[in-house]
């Protein structure tokens, strides 16, 4: 689970070797998911559904997005709490802080500020983490221009993340059966 956390602060694969197995099989798996999510069918066709000018920002908003999808529908998902969910990583980021990088602990601070996880079901929080995402990158970008083409894109955000996302749930646990069985784990 914290591999999962690091996996967007970590870079290169030589990075990985600083890391304990597991965190390190982590942040593989979070680096695989994002190979997976770029290259299905349903996410490849929500890219076309967007304007021109946005498609080179469409996998960050698609990103976000499926994060605000997953906290709405959050319990069609897990038998345990959003709440509990957020507590539990919580502990997690405290039980192992030696091994938290900076843009990490930036996130987290930004997501206490916020109160991120648990207001990430509302489309208006969304919307702001997407103006932060673009105030943060170095290149010029309509990321705080989205509001703009929202209600064009909601539903067809909304349908590719139910057509996805149990796709990729059942990829991910074949994936963790498959390398626990090769284990021995």
């Amino acid at each position: 689970m914290l591999g999962g956390l690091l996996g967007d602060f970590v870079r290169g694969r030589k990075a990985l070797k600083t890391f304990p197995e597991g965190i390190s099989e982590g942040i593989e798996l979070h680096r695989w998911i994002d190979g997976v999510t770029d290259s299905d069918p349903a996410v490849q066709a929500l890219r076309k559904a967007f304007p021109a000018d946005y498609r080179r920002w469409a996998g960050i908003i698609i990103d976000v997005v499926f994060d605000h999808e997953l906290a709405r529908r959050w319990n069609e998902f897990s038998e345990q709490p959003l709440s509990q969910f957020d507590a539990r990583i919580r502990s997690l980021l405290a039980a192992h802080a030696e091994l938290l990088l900076p843009g990490l602990e930036r996130f987290m601070d930004y997501a206490d500020r916020r109160g991120l996880f648990a207001t990430y079901c509302y489309e208006e929080e969304m919307l702001f983490s997407l103006r932060g995402v673009g105030r943060r990158l170095s290149h010029a970008n309509p990321l705080d221009q989205v509001r703009e083409i929202w209600p064009t894109l909601r539903e067809p955000c909304r349908q590719s993340f139910a057509e996805f996302f149990p796709r990729l749930q059942a990829e991910v646990d074949q994936r963790l059966k498959r390398r626990s069985t090769s284990s021995g784990s």
